[in-house]
Order: C-alpha cells, then structure tokens, then sequence
C-alpha cells in the first residue's frame, strides 16, 4: 500500500493482472473467513453458492436499479424476492392473509431499520398529529436505532433486558406514552442471539394503537428453517397479531452477496409512508423506495439467484449445518470449567466468556489466545464482556478444531489472573 501513500492517481495505468494481484496483497492481513475462520460479518454457503454469487452480481455491474423502466428485469427481480421473503415471514399465515402486505430492498440492516423508524414518525405525524415522537426497545436491540434516532429525531427509550437477555414487556410498556409510535423487539438480538416476547410486544403495540417492528435482519433468513427443523418454536414473524412491519437480510444467513435486505409491511397504507417522491426540480419525476438514490444491481441480481439456486431445500440444508456447529460449540463452552454461555440464545447467534468469581477467567484474554493458536476471530462485546459468535454453516467443518483450542486456550488463562491488555470491543469502525 505504500506506493499509494502519495494518494495520486497513477501517471498511467497498469494492466489488469497487476492491479488483481495488489489486491490479492492488500487483502494478506484480511481475516481467513474461507477457511471458517471468522465468526462475524461473513455467512458462507460454499464455493459453488461463491461463484454464483460472482457471476450473478458480475452480469449487473452497470445496471442501477434507480429507474427499473430502464432496467425492469431489475424491477422484477425486487419483486420476486420481496415475495418470497413474505412467505418466509409468515405473510400467509397472517391474518387476512399476504395481499396487504408491500416490501422494499435496502441495502442491509442498518438501512431497513432506518426506514422502519422513519416511516413510523411519518405515520405519527399524518395519523396521530404527532411532533415530538418516541420508541420503545430493549438494550438489546441493534445500534442502527440510535443512528436512526439521531437521523429523524425519534426519541429513543431503551429498557434493560432480563436476566436471559429477552426484552421485558412490562418494562417497555411503563415507557410507552401518547408520543410513542414504535415498539420493537429483535428475532434474534444481535448481542446474545435471544428471540425475544414478540407476541407479547404485538399485544402491547395492538392495545396501545402503535406500529410494532420486528428486527429479523439476523435472523430472517434461518428462523423458519430452523422452525421446520423443529429448533424454534417461538412465534416471531408477520403471523404474530400486532407486527406491523418487520425487516430481514438477505445477505446474512440468505448467503447473499453485501447488501441486500428486505423490509416487509403488513398494511399497504403503511408501506406508502416509506418511499420519496418529488417533482420539485427540473430533471422530471424523482421517486426512490430507499435511502439511495442509484442502487446496483449486482446485489439485487446476486440475492435473486441464490435464492432460487439453493431453494427450500438448500436452506435448509446450510441450516441444519449451522445448527449442528452451534450446537457443539455451545456445548463445549458450557461443558468447559471458567465459562458461560450469556442469556439464554435461541439459534445460531450466541455470546459466551469467562464466570464471575473464582475460576473465572479474563474473556479478551481468551480471545487473544484463541486468534494466537488458531487465527479465530470472534468480536468482543460488553456489557458483559463477552466473545460474540455468529455460527454459519461454513463453521460445521471446523467446529471440532475449534474446540480442541478453546478448552485449551480456556485451560492455559484458568487462575492465571492474566488479562488482555486490549479492552476495546469495536463492531463498526469509522
């Protein structure tokens, strides 16, 4: 990277051979998520989904899904995706059934659930007369609310979780006022992978008269197929009375290429809140469904074709191997003397680290002898500090290796009183 230090574009320019391999050396200190190293941000299917998802995205490099009359296989491809979602999602099985129901693509999580918050301030405002507005989460909940607080001046109240990590219903209902537009609870949470009451947050937002929003961004994409393996048994989807919208990420355990998630509404009234549209310039009509103006539509094209490679039954084949690595790997932590799986986790997603008291031992410190025996990478988070894994079934064929070192590297720290010098837990950088 040091040739680039001067940050000049090149006098000329090189050939393509030479630029491929400066980025093969640029990604030598990249963490090996191919080989099941990484337990964050990568959800891998294989190398056959891999190349198909190169060689989908690669045919729309050029294609911007900002004006699908110019590109209407873009428009079509949206379409069949937001209506597979809406079946996976429990859009049949909810009352009135799916006709209501409307959806857009995003480009991730942290999108969706911007639009979630911002068309329920714009549903507040137009239906309720509402200036000054609030939602109700649980500290579980994912950190883009507060972007999204911060964004659209939503206030945020934020209500502890119980001891097994699940929001508590009858605190987040002592916060909810007559400024309160949204309630939302998370299928799973992201900190420790708890599903949490949402039927009972449906009950609350339907009785108060207020939008309820499921966070499935993380667990969209294998709930219903860990549900057909019998693994969940938690109602958590659109079927639920008193959802009215719900998110999931196509590109998470949907093993599509970044980014590309889908935001389900179960009214298509409230749906019309979501997307801008103006004339108030001189370049004609100007409509977007979304935050961005141009959208590439090499993820689109990438998250249309795996779901249709892999199918029902390819889904549930990579879920059943996440399940199965989860599961060894929960065991052995829970089997291993200093420590603890946190909360009470519900699929694949679950954080761990040392017990408190004698016996405990130092969980960053952990980490470091994990990434130092075998190159594991898990991320760190606290309150309480905790190692975070996030189980793809790309994990099913090292999870054995993996277990041999933590109960070692768990060994190796036990009453040593060592402790990590790092206490940073970064998820997102700047």
């Amino acid at each position: 990277m040091a040739e680039f230090a001067d940050n000049r574009l090149p006098a000329s320019g090189l050939d393509a051979a030479a630029v491929l391999a400066r980025l093969d050396a640029f990604a030598a200190e990249d963490r090996d998520w191919r080989g099941g190293r990484v337990f964050s941000l990568v959800y891998d299917a294989g190398d056959d989904v891999r190349d198909l998802l190169t060689r989908a995205a690669g045919r729309y490099t050029a294609e911007n899904a900002l004006n699908t009359m110019a590109f209407p296989s873009l428009g079509w491809m949206q379409h069949d995706i937001v209506t597979i979602t809406t079946g996976l999602l429990g859009g049949d099985r909810r009352e009135g059934g799916s006709s209501g129901i409307r959806g857009y693509l995003t480009s991730g999580g942290t999108e969706s659930l911007l639009q979630a918050t911002k068309t329920a301030r714009d549903w507040g405002r137009a239906e309720r007369g509402i200036d000054r507005p609030n939602m109700v989460l649980a500290t579980s909940a994912h950190a883009a609310f507060a972007k999204a607080s911060h964004y659209f001046d939503v206030e945020s109240r934020r209500v502890p979780v119980l001891p097994d990590g699940s929001a508590d219903v009858d605190a987040m209902a002592d916060a909810v006022d007559d400024r309160t537009v949204l309630v939302v609870g998370s299928a799973p949470s992201y900190p420790q992978g708890v599903i949490d009451p949402i039927a009972e947050l449906g009950a609350l937002a339907g009785a108060r008269g207020i939008l309820c929003h499921v966070d499935a961004c993380l667990g969209g994409f294998i709930l219903p197929f860990l549900g057909i393996l019998g693994h969940v048994t938690k109602p958590w989807d659109l079927s639920v009375p008193g959802v009215t919208s719900i998110s999931a990420d196509l590109h998470k355990y949907g093993y599509a290429s970044k980014g590309v998630s889908v935001i389900l509404y179960g009214d298509r009234e409230l749906a019309r809140y979501q997307p801008f549209v103006t004339t108030d310039w001189l370049g004609g009509l100007y409509g977007s469904p979304s935050m961005a103006g141009t959208r590439p539509g090499g993820p689109i094209a990438a998250g249309w074709a795996v779901l249709h490679y892999l199918g029902e039954e390819g889904y549930l084949r990579l879920a059943a191997d996440a399940l199965r690595a989860t599961t060894a790997l929960l065991g052995c932590v829970r089997s291993t003397p200093g420590l603890e799986v946190r909360g009470a986790p519900d699929a694949t997603v679950f954080a761990f680290g040392g017990t408190d008291g004698a016996g405990g031992l130092d969980t960053f410190a952990l980490g470091d002898g994990l990434t130092r025996r075998g190159g594991w990478f898990f991320d760190r988070q606290t309150p309480p500090d905790s190692l975070h894994a996030t189980v793809h079934a790309g994990h099913a064929a090292v999870v054995d290796e993996l277990s041999v070192d933590l109960v070692a590297a768990a060994g190796q720290l036990a009453g040593s009183g060592t402790r990590a010098e790092d206490r940073g837990t970064t998820y997102g950088t700047v």
